[in-house]
């Protein structure tokens, strides 16, 4: 991989990340209001950590796979889009509380939430199949270029979410208590609103 085309490739994935937070990371934002940004930062991991298993997934080509098993790959959609409603109706439910009462959850579980929220959406092993193929020499070795794009992702990804999330801490900490509810429930409501998305996609794409 030239120096030019890593270039072109740091220049793509930024223009991906320049639109509205997507699940995982209005979680992260909803999780540093909530409960600090330091203490959410287990979410990022459980995030990250899932994007990591994507890119190697991507990587050893199985996204044609699961592209093969419509069945399969359906199943998988739906179980995430219910899973996102899940976790947006109970980060409503949360606002709702007294941050006093507000039970604190473990380490483990925000990481498995982080986790869980980025497995849930299956269109990504088919996002990083489609993308990394466009950066990747084929008269090199494909699993270090693999490895340069996908941490280069990771990084550019966790930077992001931490900026996103101290900034939101930020305005909490300006705003107070009236703010962080509104956050949270606006984020609760975009994870549902993404949940129908993702299941409005799929619909698309079998009828077509």
């Amino acid at each position: 991989m030239t120096i030019e085309t890593y270039i072109v490739y740091l220049g793509t994935v930024l223009i991906f990340f320049a639109h509205p937070p997507g699940p995982s990371q209005l979680l992260f934002i909803g999780g540093s209001v909530q409960h600090g940004l330091k203490r959410a930062l287990p979410i990022m991991a459980g995030d990250l950590s899932a994007n990591a298993i994507q890119i190697v997934i991507a990587g050893f080509g199985l996204a044609s796979l699961i592209a093969l098993s419509a069945s399969a790959f359906t199943m998988l959609k739906y179980l995430g889009v219910a899973y996102l409603i899940w976790i947006g109706v109970r980060m409503i439910r949360d606002a709702s509380r007294a941050r006093a009462i507000r039970p604190a959850p473990s380490r483990g579980a925000l990481f498995r939430r982080g986790f869980m929220t980025s497995a849930a959406n299956p269109y990504a092993v088919v996002f990083f199949a489609a993308l990394f193929p466009q950066f990747i020499q084929s008269d090199a070795s494909v699993a270090p270029q693999v490895a340069i794009l996908g941490i280069t992702y990771l990084v550019i990804d966790g930077s992001i979410l931490v900026l996103m999330g101290a900034f939101a801490t930020r305005l909490m900490s300006a705003l107070g208590s009236r703010f962080e509810r509104w956050l949270s429930i606006t984020s609760g409501v975009g994870l549902i609103l993404a949940a129908i998305a993702i299941a409005l996609r799929g619909n698309m794409e079998e009828t077509n």
